[in-house]
């Protein structure tokens, strides 16, 4: 459905300069934008972009006002309200409600009239589907499963006994819940595992990534806060909390038993160790090793760049050195006490 310039105006709070009747009817890059798309302005870098957009409008600050001479749409946050724009002007389809033929579904299950069952999914014993969910082909919930309303989950999503999905979670391919945590102990010298006996317990509005893995707790439950959005490729360890509003980009590992607050973000392929706690608005840059609970609120990092081989590996020597080095400066600096002393009693 199209919307003019103050249709969207009204809408998200914003302020027109340029034609309020200019029509939109998608959402474009500056580079690749047409002549009823919109799209947006944040950076100085994309400056030269503005000279030859094709876009029909452009979201930008205030303070950006004097950088483009057509259609603007003045917000506070341009990348939020074009990302409202965008869900705007591409609805989600409506589901197809019905249990495809090839399903398969225990008799006790209990499915909304509303919600969809794709061809070969397993639906077992005691599980719970909401109002419109869509379970796409190859699921399985195994048992004693909730869905919460209006969630979606992608093909060949397996999600284990007692886990349980919130409402209006978006579950990708391939991601897996509820799997045992990595809980072993060594007898002997051999490892016994040691029964998971928890759950997971996912909260509303949570986005999983695809090929992501939420191990059920040992005891306890593993719980992921509303909001939580979730990229491809992590890995959450069993008995670990996250926090409402938490964002984690691609390849994270959270080791068992981590607690993490709210409104955190961390970055690609942030490792983070077991028994750990981590307080609310941390943000942990990419590739970065948490070896210790975070107390304080802040940016946390510990990768170092990359840089001229040559280079690397003279740094790498003398790191070899490095304790060597500091055993003679720790030597040098009694020495020095001593004399120092010498002279204050002489």
């Amino acid at each position: 459905m199209p919307y003019t310039l103050d249709d969207l105006a009204r809408r998200f709070n914003a302020r027109v300069e340029g034609d309020v009747s200019q029509i939109i009817e998608g959402v474009g890059s500056l580079r690749n934008a047409g002549q009823t798309d919109i799209s947006f302005y944040t950076s100085p870098r994309h400056q030269a972009q503005l000279a030859y957009t094709n876009a029909a409008a452009v979201i930008l600050r205030e303070k950006d006002l004097h950088v483009f001479s057509g259609n603007r749409l003045l917000v506070s946050d341009p990348l939020s309200c074009f990302a409202k724009i965008a869900t705007l002007l591409n609805p989600k389809g409506s589901t197809v409600a019905g249990i495809h033929p090839s399903a398969v579904v225990d008799q006790t299950a209990k499915i909304c009239a509303s919600a969809s069952i794709g061809a070969n999914s397993f639906i077992g014993p005691n599980v719970l589907i909401g109002e419109r969910v869509e379970i796409g082909p190859n699921c399985n919930l195994i048992e004693d499963v909730s869905i919460g309303d209006d969630s979606h989950l992608a093909c060949m999503v397996t999600v284990y006994s007692g886990s349980q999905v919130g409402a209006r979670c978006t579950v990708h391919a391939g991601a897996v819940i509820g799997a045992d945590g990595f809980g072993l102990v060594n007898d002997d010298g051999k490892w016994l595992k040691v029964p998971q006996l928890g759950r997971v317990r996912v909260g509303d509005d949570v986005d999983i990534g695809a090929n992501t893995c939420i191990d059920r707790g040992a005891l306890d439950d593993t719980v992921i806060g509303d909001g939580v959005k979730l990229d491809n490729q992590i890995q959450i360890g069993h008995n670990v909390t996250v926090g409402d509003h938490t964002v984690m980009a691609g390849c994270v590992g959270v080791a068992g038993s981590v607690t993490i607050g709210k409104r955190c973000m961390l970055g690609g392929r942030v490792s983070i160790f077991g028994h750990l706690e981590i307080t609310d608005d941390v943000i942990v840059t990419a590739t970065s090793v948490v070896t210790r609970s975070l107390h304080t609120a802040g940016t946390y990092s510990s990768v170092i760049p990359t840089q001229q081989s040559e280079k690397w590996q003279r740094n790498v020597a003398r790191l070899h050195r490095l304790d060597k080095l500091y055993r003679r400066v720790m030597k040098i600096d009694e020495q020095v006490a001593l004399l120092v002393k010498g002279e204050e009693l002489g």
